[in-house]
């Protein structure tokens, strides 16, 4: 029989607005939009950075919930919200990334408070980070 977790962080966010910070089905997980606020002290770091790190942090404990790792993430969305930032945060995210290689996205749309400088959704597939890889190089 199919097999669906659904993670809530008590965010009161997720309370009003009914969502999950992740649905897993089976080995296909998907992960909500997440920010940079650290669970613990509440803060978001005002460098975009930082911010990133803090994000990327938040993935990986939602990912772990459900015996998966970081480097299972296979696709990404980052939301820049200030275009200056983006080369901080594509250095950020690509340092935090590089060999997992997931698909991404990056938008800069205005995020729910200028606090926010990135905020980042994943799909990720649990043990896509002990499969054979095979990589190919094509021309566009």
């Amino acid at each position: 029989m199919l097999e669906v977790v659904k993670v809530s962080t008590g965010n009161k966010f997720e309370e009003h607005g009914s969502y999950s910070r992740l649905v897993a089905v089976e080995n296909l997980i998907f992960v909500s939009n997440t920010a940079g606020r650290n669970p613990r002290t509440k803060e978001i770091p005002a460098d975009p950075a930082e911010q990133t790190n803090q994000v990327l942090d938040n993935i990986a404990a939602a990912l772990a919930s459900v015996d998966a790792v970081l480097a299972d993430v296979v696709s990404a969305r980052v939301y820049v919200q200030f275009q200056e930032d983006i080369m901080a945060v594509m250095t950020a995210y690509g340092e935090r990334m590089r060999g997992i290689n997931p698909t991404l996205t990056m938008s800069c749309p205005p995020l729910g408070s200028t606090e926010y400088k990135v905020e980042i959704d994943v799909v990720a597939f649990r043990g896509a980070s002990t499969a054979k890889v095979r990589e190919l190089r094509i021309s566009l």
